[in-house]
């Protein structure tokens, strides 16, 4: 399976590892509901078709990428930044923590 970089092109998947599902949402970090982490943490969903999954080029420029992949026939359809596939929390953090 290859999988297209936005630095480098595109490269073989043993270059890649693995982060994890690219649809969860990650529960508020002060929340005390143990429900709720604990269905973030442990419960995983299993789809026939396309997924989309957080990736990062481990074996190359580092960067984490939003990939989507038919899980049925390994083809990649779409590779992006992950930073660039909608992950506000991540955003919202970096304003929080900064001082004017």
């Amino acid at each position: 399976m290859l999988i297209t970089c936005p630095y480098c092109g595109p490269r073989d998947v043993s270059e890649y590892t693995y982060q994890g599902d690219g649809n969860r949402t990650r529960p508020d970090p002060a929340s005390t509901d143990q429900e709720v982490w604990n269905a973030y943490v442990y419960d995983r969903l299993n789809p026939a078709g396309e997924h989309h999954e957080i990736w990062q080029h481990s074996g190359g420029c580092r960067a984490h990428l939003a990939v989507t992949r038919n899980t049925l026939t390994h083809v990649v359809s779409s590779v992006s930044f992950a930073r660039d596939a909608g992950h506000k929390k991540s955003d919202s953090r970096r304003k929080t923590g900064a001082k004017a």
